[in-house]
């Protein structure tokens, strides 16, 4: 008999200091309307001094299991989404199974940048399939903020630190339908961290430090063009109609992206999950972030169909068709 996987229980965590756009003037060359007008974003949450995205995703993932009624002994998979990791190593799904008790079962990390819940939610949901895993904690979690060059009005502004988790269970009926991932390489330059370990510095980069460099209007116009082709084969995939779908639970990186999806799907905003607005742009953790805000709210019911998308820095992209 088939085996497939469904979504038991969602999470998320936030920290509990918030950043608005307000005061934001105070120390950077930018305005409410500036930021509003151009992202939708209104505020954003910022982690504390020593609050780390070990700590976020803990959080969020209990919050997750125990909607879901699971115990930590009965994880079989963690798979984490990050760019911010606590560490370079052990991984910071490692941290979080040793906090959580769950020691034993597997733990790692995927690093796929604003795509990194639903690159992970793929692979959890291929563990279950293929009968290697029946219940996988799912996390998508960031603290982007500690990685933010706050003197450059163009990226500071976007960004944000948030966690959200999912359990998945295997099941005879189907949850999640299908996934579809993808990525290009050849426009890292566009959206990219200058530091790292093997290369360090980027010649032109040097003593830039740890911060997000990004083209904006090139990455909009790929973004748009990734997301519509994402969604179109998501739909083929499943042999279905865009008037079938519920919800669009997108990633949450700028209104005029989501509006766009939107439209190409013909969806009217009030069938779309927009956190943007007081979130930001928490990379891996806005999925699942808007995902549990909907549940937990009573929008999203169980039988609805969600599609959920992201893309991000590599650039990735992907989706995620699910029956809640």
């Amino acid at each position: 008999m088939a085996v497939f996987s469904r979504i038991a229980g969602t999470g998320s965590a936030l920290p509990e200091k918030v950043l608005s756009n307000k005061d934001l003037e105070q120390f950077v060359e930018t305005t409410d309307e500036w930021i509003a007008s151009r992202t939708g974003i209104r505020q954003r949450h910022v982690v504390a001094e020593g609050e780390t995205t070990a700590d976020l995703a803990e959080r969020a993932a209990r919050a997750a299991m125990e909607a879901a009624g699971v115990t930590a002994d009965q994880l079989d998979l963690i798979v984490l989404g990050t760019t911010t990791p606590d560490l370079i190593f052990p991984s910071t799904a490692c941290l979080v199974q040793h906090r959580l008790g769950a020691n034993g079962c597997a733990a790692f990390d995927v690093n796929a940048a604003c795509s990194g819940f639903i690159y992970a939610l793929s692979i959890a949901d291929a563990y279950v399939r293929s009968g290697m895993a029946r219940t996988v904690l799912v996390i998508g979690a960031e603290t982007l903020t500690r990685m933010l060059d706050w003197s450059d009005r163009n990226t500071c502004v976007l960004f944000g630190d948030g966690a959200g988790a999912v359990v998945i269970k295997a099941d005879a009926e189907a949850g999640i339908l299908s996934t579809h991932l993808h990525a290009d390489g050849g426009k890292k330059d566009l959206l990219y961290n200058p530091v790292g370990v093997s290369a360090g510095f980027k010649p032109e980069e040097k003593n830039a430090g740890v911060r997000v460099l990004m083209t904006g209007n090139e990455v909009f116009k790929h973004a748009v063009k990734a997301l519509d082709s994402v969604v179109d084969e998501t739909l083929a995939a499943n042999g279905l109609d865009k008037t079938d779908l519920d919800w669009l639970i997108p990633h949450q990186a700028n209104l005029r992206i989501i509006e766009a999806t939107a439209k190409r799907l013909e969806m009217p905003m009030d069938r779309v999950i927009v956190t943007v607005h007081k979130h930001g742009n928490t990379s891996s953790g806005s999925v699942p972030l808007a995902l549990d805000e909907a549940v937990r709210s009573g929008k999203v019911k169980r039988g609805q169909l969600l599609l959920l998308e992201a893309f991000g820095g590599g650039f990735t992209w992907g989706s995620a068709l699910i029956r809640y």
